[in-house]
């Protein structure tokens, strides 16, 4: 009786994809010397199935996201050949960098929290 072997696909494109981010924040840290580019933290990689292209989710400590996006959307193509040189990979993705709001919508929801707490009266709690 023949069995069925999973698909391995999947699994390869969550390595992949930790793999970029993995290398994306070392290539962007140590050696993107743009000053646009501050405390960047990359939050996540979706690859396409045929690795063709790449979102990378990344958030700001500091500074403009909007700012930030541009100039990594710009430096795209120097990490993605710095990629080449560390990935052994036949197709290496075309980047998109795209801005992740979860933190700051966290931030905002711990204020709210914070505020609805304070505005209860120490009889209420």
């Amino acid at each position: 009786m023949a069995t069925k072997r999973k698909s391995a696909a999947p699994n390869r494109s969550f390595k992949v994809s930790d793999q970029i981010q993995r290398d994306l924040s070392e290539l962007i840290a140590r050696e993107l010397k743009d000053p646009r580019v501050g405390m960047v933290t990359l939050q996540g990689v979706e690859v396409t199935p045929d690795y063709a292209h790449a979102k990378v989710f990344f958030s700001v400590l500091v500074g403009d996201p909007e700012v930030t996006k541009d100039a990594l959307n710009q430096a795209a193509g120097f990490l993605r050949n710095g990629l080449f040189k560390r990935l052994h990979i036949h197709t290496v993705p075309t980047l998109h960098f795209i801005y992740d709001r979860t933190t700051e919508r966290a931030a905002d929801m711990n204020a709210l929290i914070a505020k609805a707490v304070a505005s209860r009266g120490p009889e209420q709690e």
